[in-house]
């Protein structure tokens, strides 16, 4: 498959804010590692700010007329993404490449699901792969197929939870693994609190923490382990709490709720993992409820809860795990936040 871009290619970015100096160091980094042929990991911490850590090698890539792609797994992230990088390369051709939207598959910056890289065989000399810990591509021997098999330079993968296997595998030659235990903001991560109730009253809990984070005016993602669970109990609550919407992949006009919820038009969601990633919200309070589920294992649990806290001029936020049992994963979750953040102390 032979595309190549007229040489050279300018991609300027177009960012409103400066990178944080741990960023900056990260950024330039994997620009030198792709200029050696080192493939990098950037295992950091839910809202580091992974994306605008990988703009620089994206940037200096395009500049010298490779092909780049930015992959993650699940769609709705694919059209978030596609929406961030078309403003950052104002000046460059950004296409989005995803299920039911593959017209056009040419651009300066490829932005697609990992199920698309079939259509690019050895054509990157570059790509972004993020949420590599993320379903579908997690244990998915197809799809990690299909992105070598796409890819004819290097890679950088990203992942807050990266398993034990991906980093020793980066510990091999030609390849580096880049830290970072600090968000760019460098405010530490929200701390879950469990509560812990094996009777009805669980659901006491529950109405009680949406009941508070409702009067102070906080949006709210409720999450619940399975699409079932989901809609029956958006059907309870929705008689209690007005204001709130149901999310999980089969719903359909997914996306114009989102964006609903965004703009204020919507006080709370119930939701399944489909919002565990890739969406960003001021002020958002998180509640896993039911979060002793099998569904639930550390590094999702790790994820949703980062889905609190990520703004620099709302830094803070509350996530509560509401389970019948205290988990592993539960306890490892927090322990794995509690550890970034004295990481981040040693760091300030």
């Amino acid at each position: 498959m032979e595309h190549k871009h007229s040489y050279p290619k300018k991609a300027p970015i177009h960012l409103e804010y400066e990178l944080s100096p741990e960023q900056k160091e990260l950024s330039n980094k994997l620009v030198e590692n792709y200029k050696k042929g080192i493939d990098s990991l950037v295992f950091a911490v839910c809202g580091s700010g992974k994306t605008e850590i990988s703009l620089q090698v994206i940037q200096y890539a395009i500049n010298c007329g490779e092909n780049v792609a930015f992959a993650v797994p699940r769609k709705d992230v694919v059209i978030e993404l596609f929406s961030r990088l078309s403003n950052i390369f104002k000046k460059n051709k950004v296409i989005a490449v995803y299920g039911g939207h593959h017209d056009d598959i040419f651009g300066d910056l490829v932005v697609l699901t990992t199920h698309q890289l079939y259509r690019y065989k050895k054509f990157f000399s570059l790509i972004i792969l993020d949420e590599i810990d993320a379903f579908p591509f997690k244990n998915n021997k197809v799809l990690e197929n299909m992105f070598f098999n796409s890819l004819c330079g290097h890679y950088v993968m990203m992942s807050a939870t990266p398993s034990q296997e991906v980093i020793k595998h980066f510990q091999g030659s030609n390849k580096e693994m880049l830290r970072l235990d600090t968000r760019f903001h460098r405010h530490p991560l929200p701390i879950p609190k469990l509560i812990i109730n094996r009777t009805f009253a669980i659901y006491f809990e529950l109405f009680r923490y949406i009941k508070q984070f409702l009067k102070k005016d906080k949006p709210l993602f409720v999450f619940a382990p399975t699409i079932e669970e989901c809609e029956n109990l958006y059907f309870l609550l929705k008689f209690m709490f007005k204001g709130g919407e149901c999310v999980h992949s089969k719903r359909e006009q997914r996306s114009e709720i989102i964006n609903r919820f965004r703009k204020g038009r919507y006080r709370y969601l119930v939701t399944t993992s489909v919002l565990e990633r890739g969406v960003t919200v001021k002020n958002l309070q998180v509640i896993v409820f039911n979060s002793h589920h099998s569904v639930y294992d550390e590094g999702t649990l790790v994820q949703i809860a980062g889905r609190v806290g990520r703004k620099i001029d709302a830094p803070e936020g509350e996530v509560i795990f509401i389970g019948k049992k205290k988990t592993t994963a539960m306890e490892r979750a927090r322990e794995n936040i509690i550890n970034s953040n004295k990481a981040l102390q040693n760091m300030l």
